[in-house]
């Protein structure tokens, strides 16, 4: 079994279409996607049609839910105009999608951890930036939990670890280095605009992991978001972090 494992697109449709070209080179057998899909001042929609034509499970991120669990008014601005430029069934796909898809069996698919879409699993916010989370908060985390490898996004960070003989992995955000929401910048800011993914192979009863950053070009990014007024989605693609 290998498995492509991608993470908080956020609506980057040309380093998801990298990526996938990328994961084709490899040859995997299938490709899971942690969830945040589209939310961004980029290409919500078409990353959403791209998405939507590949057939992979698919999680559902805080993100995605926030389409249409947050009042109009109360809408940071990427997810305003995510709202805005996706169509009223594209909201519900995105709202539809699960909290967490098992595969094999003995492979459990989350977006933060397996109880909630906005926590993290393997980090912790100290003094407004990710540190990872010590051993016995992530055993803590993943109480219940028989699966033998775990896959979690949200945090943007790539990481892998393993807690009480199970592997998790974070595979890093696809298509943001930075945080999504407009209040936290500082947050998981993993200090470059590479596009990350992991590929996991089993071998035998344990997982080879593979985490990747993959360069491409970002400066139609750069532009797309300062086009649709978001110099500091700009910014941030361009390593240019605020002091």
């Amino acid at each position: 079994m290998r498995l492509a494992i991608i993470s908080d697109v956020h609506g980057n449709l040309v380093a998801l279409e990298a990526v996938l070209d990328d994961i084709q080179a490899r040859g995997v057998d299938a490709i899971v996607n942690l969830g945040d899909c589209v939310t961004s001042p980029l290409w919500p929609r078409e990353t959403f049609e791209l998405l939507a034509a590949i057939d992979m499970p698919t999680v559902r991120g805080n993100n995605d839910r926030s389409l249409t669990d947050t009042p109009l008014a109360d809408m940071p601005r990427s997810t305003r105009f995510t709202y805005d430029s996706l169509t009223e069934p594209q909201r519900e796909a995105l709202r539809a999608l699960p909290p967490f898809v098992e595969l094999q069996g003995d492979i459990l698919a989350v977006h933060g951890t397996p109880s909630s879409d906005k926590k993290y699993l393997l980090h912790d916010k100290v003094d407004g930036r990710l540190a990872l989370a010590c051993g016995a908060a992530v055993a803590s985390r993943l109480d219940g939990v028989e699966a033998g490898l775990i896959l979690c996004g949200h945090s943007h960070a790539q990481h892998v670890a393993l807690s009480n003989e199970r592997v998790v992995i974070n595979p890093g955000s696809v298509g943001c280095p930075r945080y999504a929401d407009d209040d936290d910048w500082h947050v998981a800011e993993v200090g470059s605009p590479h596009a990350r993914f992991a590929i996991a192979t089993q071998r035998g009863k344990g997982w080879s992991v593979e985490l990747i950053a993959l360069e491409y070009d970002w400066a139609p990014v750069v532009e797309q978001a300062r086009v649709n007024g978001r110099a500091d989605w700009a910014a941030g693609f361009l390593g240019q972090w605020p002091s």
